[in-house]
């Protein structure tokens, strides 16, 4: 696949021969090299991400110190009830769509058992100077994945106690153990990644929840939702006085579907696939669909979904390392399961992340790639000096340090003392993904008491994070073909790409994002988890 021509309508920063020194921003001028499209017509719709239109004001009911306005845009009452069907239809009509949980065979059979996703019915106004400054992150905080992920020791020695309590991360470790002592290089190095933020309402500093590594999900979802409420407020345009233009539009699906078919042209054999790790059940596939009917549609790309035991009882070694399932050489790994102790039931699973990691394929991500985005290791990162280690121009240190919010290891005793005296500003996470797992209040506090208690070093498997309090707002919510108006929160984040071969970096750029709102009265916020309903952003 030779390159030509880059997406239609996306916006890509790309670095040729990139150093590491100097800032990051500055190797990743701006090109049109891409895996080519193929030529045959695609019914993807691609919009242009973060390319919106003339902003219309809107008066804020929620605003931080300095007046910078967030809000869930209203909707007129007598407005709702047709907003609320004509989004349905749309939901339907446009794939916006979920398995019914009440369904038996919603999660293994597709076309069984759908219904659309939960999303806020108008998006949310959102100042421009926050998401330009989330763009501005977001190859800084590829590149940061991939500096870190090349430092073998520093994940062994930050993740050593977490080790010993915490036999998921065990696992992950002794994995990369053995690719360390085989000394595996990965010339082809691909990350999907997703950063996720939070405006905290008392400060008006954006600060990041966390760093997503693996099976940055809901990108497919994204794309739909900003395309929904485009479309919503063009329809009603005079009775709701916005202008559809400032809806910002969603790539996340073009450019990571443009992503992995670079990979898997840069791995240069046209008659392997791209391979889909995915759970047994899973009620979010058709997120998963858009990304391979892109590779179909836009680059020709052949995809296979497999589980890990799939992967174990099918897949093999060639002598040169060609990873093979069923007899097909597998280019690209890219992983949508294996975040989660729940995809590893028995030791066929290991067995298969091992041969995957043994193997040539291009891994999304390798195992030093998902291991970078544990909590002890963003914990760590925060530390004084820690970011220096990784990047070297001051500018871009600065940057990244002033999104962090305050995170502490359990070894912190003043800290600790500050969590059990007033749990409601802090939350206690573990070296989990996938939403659900948090500790908050009243439990954060018996947690912590118990722990210091019983002096065991189950300490080591979790990290304090000071808690962020976002603006809250009115807002429809829709779920299940019924609406709530519920006062919400919401957390955005940004997806990246980050390709590289050797010392060439060939993507480093955002990739559209994911908005996600919920009941201001509820501490978890994940859409996959159940708690969230996607929305999208109006740029103010």
């Amino acid at each position: 696949m030779a390159a030509a021509n880059a997406l239609t309508g996306a916006s890509v920063s790309r670095g040729a021969g990139a150093s590491m020194s100097g800032s990051v921003t500055d190797v990743c001028p701006r090109s049109v090299v891409a895996a080519a499209p193929t030529s045959r017509t695609s019914s993807l719709r691609p919009v242009r991400c973060g390319v919106v239109g003339t902003a219309v004001p809107v008066v804020a009911t929620a605003e931080g110190g300095d007046g910078r306005r967030f809000r869930q845009l209203p909707a007129p009452p007598g407005l709702v009830d047709e907003l609320v069907e004509e989004a349905l239809v749309w939901c339907s009509q446009h794939g916006l769509v979920v398995g019914d949980k009440n369904h038996p065979r919603s999660r293994k059979a597709p076309g069984v058992g759908l219904l659309h996703a939960p999303f806020a019915l108008l998006p949310m106004s959102f100042p421009k100077v926050y998401w330009e400054q989330a763009l501005e992150l977001a190859p800084l905080f590829n590149e940061l994945v991939h500096r870190v992920s090349l430092d073998g020791d520093f994940l062994q020695q930050t993740l050593a106690r977490t080790k010993e309590v915490d036999p998921f991360t065990r696992r992950l470790l002794d994995i990369h153990s053995k690719m360390m002592e085989l000394n595996k290089k990965e010339d082809i190095q691909l990350g999907l990644t997703r950063s996720d933020y939070m405006v905290d309402g008392a400060t008006d500093k954006l600060l990041q929840v966390e760093l997503n590594t693996i099976s940055t999900s809901s990108n497919g979802l994204a794309c739909g939702v900003s395309e929904l409420h485009r479309n919503l407020i063009r329809h009603h345009e005079r009775e709701l006085g916005l202008d559809p233009a400032s809806v910002v539009g969603n790539t996340a699906i073009t450019q990571h579907a443009e992503a992995l078919a670079t990979a898997w042209a840069e791995y240069n054999n046209q008659s392997a696939v791209v391979l889909v790790v995915v759970q047994a059940e899973e009620r979010y596939m058709y997120d998963q669909y858009w990304i391979t009917v892109a590779l179909r549609e836009m680059y020709g790309v052949t995809t296979i979904r497999k589980t890990m035991a799939e992967i174990e009882a099918e897949g093999d070694l060639r002598p040169d390392g060609t990873l093979v399932i069923n007899g097909r050489p597998v280019a690209v790994v890219y992983f949508r399961a294996g975040y989660s102790p729940a995809d590893y039931p028995s030791e066929a699973e290991w067995r298969a992340r091992l041969l995957i990691e043994r193997s040539s394929s291009i891994k999304c991500p390798s195992i030093a790639h998902h291991l970078v985005g544990t909590k002890k290791i963003q914990q760590e990162l925060a530390k004084e000096k820690v970011l220096e280690r990784f990047l070297d121009n001051k500018s871009d240190i600065e940057n990244v340090r002033k999104c962090f919010a305050g995170l502490w290891s359990l070894e912190t005793d003043n800290i600790v003392n500050s969590a059990i005296e007033s749990p409601e500003l802090f939350v206690l996470k573990p070296q989990r993904e996938g939403g659900g797992n948090n500790i908050y209040g009243d439990n954060l506090r018996e947690t912590l008491i118990r722990l210091r208690k019983d002096g065991s070093n189950e300490i080591a498997a979790y990290i304090l994070m000071q808690r962020i309090f976002p603006p809250t707002s009115p807002s429809y919510l829709v779920r299940e073909g019924t609406f709530v108006r519920d006062n919400v929160v919401s957390e955005f984040g940004i997806f990246g790409a980050y390709l590289r071969n050797k010392d060439k970096v060939i993507i480093n750029d955002q990739c559209g994002y994911l908005l996600r709102t919920k009941a201001a009265s509820l501490n978890e916020g994940g859409v996959v988890a159940g708690y969230a309903f996607l929305n999208s952003i109006f740029l103010t």
